[in-house]
């Protein structure tokens, strides 16, 4: 059952995103399309479709640009109370969409960024934590700057103070860690704090330090080797409750079959989800908040952790036929989806 009036609070950074025009190149033409994004603002907005009362938790320049990500929040009645405003530069990442056997490309612009310059004490984490059920974090974060890895840190010791279940998606971005700390320095120690840990077969390997004999991007994903690496990680880990693995099986840049894994401390066992093959993906950027968002609303509303997985795989799902970060779908279009109702009829 949902908990009334708590929130699910999400922290991190939600930048502007420019991309080609449908499948062009970068500037292909004099022309791109304007959207906000970023993972923690994903799995809000993802959460705020499912009806949830979420909070984001960031810090934005004080600026129009500013003011415009205020407003584009509001419109998914986001708690922004507590974004905090300072500098004046909000981050940029330029996509490049591919198709067929040319990959997608994303070109980093968000260094300085208001969040990237953010101390910990800026935060009232006991106004932010007041009333909250969940906590967010991604290993995004961590990778922009010390002082957003010592602020994600703060953060998560502060829920874990007040008995928050926490949230991890270990989100690997080989383009963002630069100042020196290698992942596994900072994420290892994050981890101690966290409930809930989200991530494909590169993540753990590259955030953690776990090593996994599987090629990364394969097509063909052994599922049992997922089984070892999961067994690895709570050698590491016992706390854990929750290990959520995605399995992405590409077989071009727009046809992908998609699928996870749960391993559940409670029921002592590891839950495969249902496979969804994806032809004519529209954009598959967010796909891994979407499932993130989807995880953490089925672990609560769910019966089991079956159809928890199942929720969230099928959430990701539709969220490749959208265009944009965020996944604008409903509770009811993910389990008509569950339910086999794939089929794209028009619904009058």
């Amino acid at each position: 059952m949902k908990t009334q009036n708590r929130f699910y609070v999400s922290l991190g950074e939600i930048m502007l995103r420019l991309n080609s025009i449908g499948h062009e190149r970068l500037f292909q033409q004099p022309l791109l399309e304007a959207r906000f994004g970023g993972g923690e603002a994903n799995v809000a907005i993802s959460l705020a479709n499912f009806g949830e009362s979420t909070r984001l938790v960031t810090a934005l320049p004080s600026n129009q640009i500013g003011d415009k990500v205020l407003q584009y929040l509001a419109g998914f009645h986001i708690d922004t109370s507590s974004i905090i405003r300072k500098n004046d530069r909000l981050g940029i990442y330029f996509l490049e969409t591919g198709s067929g056997p040319r990959p997608s490309k994303v070109i980093y612009d968000r260094a300085h960024s208001a969040i990237s310059k953010a101390n910990s004490d800026e935060f009232d984490w006991d106004l932010i934590f007041s009333d909250a059920h969940w906590f967010h974090i991604t290993g995004i974060t961590p990778a922009l700057s010390l002082s957003a890895a010592e602020l994600s840190l703060v953060a998560v010791k502060e829920a874990k103070k007040r008995n928050i279940t926490v949230s991890c998606d270990l989100n690997y971005r080989s383009k963002l860690w630069k100042y020196g700390n290698k992942p596994h320095e900072i994420m290892r120690e994050l981890v101690k704090y966290v409930d809930v840990i989200i991530a494909n077969e590169e993540d753990i390997q590259k955030v953690l330090n776990f090593e996994l004999d599987q090629q990364i991007g394969g097509v063909t994903l052994a599922k049992e080797k997922y089984r070892k690496l999961i067994a690895r990680v709570l050698e590491t880990y016992p706390h854990l409750q929750y290990i959520g693995i995605t399995l992405r099986e590409s077989f071009s840049a727009d046809n992908n079959d998609w699928s996870a894994i749960l391993y559940s401390k409670k029921e002592d066992q590891v839950f495969e989800s249902i496979k969804y093959h994806l032809t004519y993906i529209v954009d598959r950027v967010g796909g891994g908040d979407s499932f993130a968002a989807g995880l953490i609303y089925g672990l609560n509303h769910m019966d089991n952790s079956q159809d928890a997985v199942n929720f969230a795989v099928a959430a990701s799902a539709l969220k490749h036929t959208i265009p944009g970060d965020a996944n604008l779908v409903s509770v009811d279009e993910v389990k008509a989806l569950m339910q086999g109702e794939g089929h794209g009829r028009v619904q009058r």
